[in-house]
């Protein structure tokens, strides 16, 4: 104790290289208010911010803990790889770029596939996760998507996509974009099926994803301030020489403007996923 004094009398400070620094991922600062927050508190409120509400992006993993009872659920075809088809090369080479991005995110593509129960609901969960490639739809998002819906039809079950992509995967080319039609395609046979399909929009929800699967939900939701379009907002704006509206692409504007049935809070996704559920299974 006769040290600790001694050193405040002295004018003794601590040097940089013996100062503790807290370890990386125990702090996160919203970025929308900047507050500070632990993340074991951010997660135990669904990864929203308790001061603005803003929605932070999370990836199938989070999705898959918060939607299905006790995090349990049955990961379907996990073992499809992305191929480099046209031997693309840009900036590095895209079968470089695919390794690259499964090493980073410990994925195989943008889209993991689950199969669980919703308070007791049956329900089958494709989510898309920005951390590969910008979340974009590649030939293996849109072959998980079929056969999600072979798998509904057959088991009688329901399905919600969730999706967050920059759109399509530009180095895949022409079979990238067959996939709009493809998910399209398989879509009518899930509606023919009866079969609900529920399609949550989150940040960003862009491109070639929104112009198939996207919005063509029985249900079209979205998460509070959710930027969701085709085209950004700048192009649209250069296009069109003119000033675009006060919110524009925002969950909020498209709500207001017919293209959504309604916007739900994360906070809420289990309660009310199970709610709609029993009404469509009634």
């Amino acid at each position: 104790m006769s040290s600790w004094f001694k050193r405040i009398k002295q004018g003794i400070s601590t040097t940089t290289s013996e100062k503790k620094e807290a370890p990386d991922g125990l702090w996160h600062k919203c970025p929308n208010c900047k507050k500070t927050t632990t993340v074991k508190d951010l997660k135990e409120h669904f990864y929203v911010c308790d001061k603005c509400n803003y929605h932070n992006r999370i990836n199938s993993s989070e999705y898959f803990e918060i939607i299905f009872d006790n995090n349990q659920f049955e990961e379907l075809f996990p073992n499809i790889y992305p191929t480099d088809f046209l031997g693309f090369k840009d900036l590095k080479p895209y079968g470089d770029r695919l390794k690259d991005a499964q090493k980073k995110s410990g994925l195989k593509d943008a889209m993991t596939v689950g199969a669980g129960k919703v308070l007791g609901n049956d329900l089958v969960v494709a989510c898309m996760d920005f951390t590969f490639i910008g979340g974009s739809m590649g030939s293996v998002v849109g072959e998980k998507i079929a056969r999600s819906i072979d798998y509904c039809i057959f088991h009688k079950m329901p399905l919600m996509i969730i999706s967050k992509s920059g759109g399509a995967r530009m180095m895949e080319s022409a079979f990238s974009l067959m996939q709009m039609a493809k998910t399209a395609a398989k879509l009518t046979q899930l509606a023919n099926a009866r079969q609900p399909y529920i399609s949550l929009m989150t940040d960003p929800t862009t491109g070639g994803v929104t112009a198939s699967y996207a919005m063509l939900g029985d249900l079209n939701i979205a998460e509070p301030g959710a930027l969701i379009g085709f085209a950004g907002p700048r192009i649209i704006k250069e296009t069109i020489k003119k000033d675009l509206p006060a919110g524009f692409q925002s969950a909020e504007f498209l709500l207001d403007h017919g293209f959504l049935d309604f916007i739900m809070d994360r906070k809420e996704l289990k309660t009310k996923l199970g709610s709609l559920l029993t009404v469509f299974k009634n």
